[in-house]
């Protein structure tokens, strides 16, 4: 699980790095500032969490069974917060109306924060014990 969780961080890493930089360089034309500053905000957090999938799985005191669930929550949440959002911000640019999935953006926050509050609750638990 840890290799496929740090594979899985290096590649969400790469990808935002690159989505960062398509952004910066050629959306930067054809997008208003507030709609580079949404895809940006994407690009953030599928960063921030590419780097927290790298930590869980360098994280020695978890168990297998929660660095799966930690593993689901986040990757299952970029792709429908930061996914959701790369649509929404560049909506214009395609025939195809985005504006539709926009209910899946705070869906994939709500996972995004849920893996968060199970590393918490798994580490708080641990700590009670030592």
């Amino acid at each position: 699980m840890d290799k496929k969780t740090i594979s899985t961080a290096a590649l969400l890493g790469m990808i935002a790095i690159i989505l960062g930089a398509f952004g910066a360089h050629a959306l930067k034309k054809v997008l208003s500032i507030e709609q580079l500053a949404t895809f940006e905000t994407g690009v953030r957090y599928q960063m921030y969490h590419a780097l927290f999938l790298l930590f869980i799985g360098l994280l020695p005191v978890l168990n297998s069974k929660t660095k799966k669930i930690i593993y689901n929550l986040v990757l299952s949440g970029v792709l429908l917060f930061s996914g959701s959002i790369y649509l929404l911000a560049t909506n214009g640019l395609t025939p195809i109306d985005f504006r539709v999935i926009g209910f899946v953006t705070p869906i994939g926050g709500v996972l995004l924060i849920s893996a968060w509050a199970v590393l918490f609750y798994n580490i708080t638990k641990k700590s009670d014990k030592n």
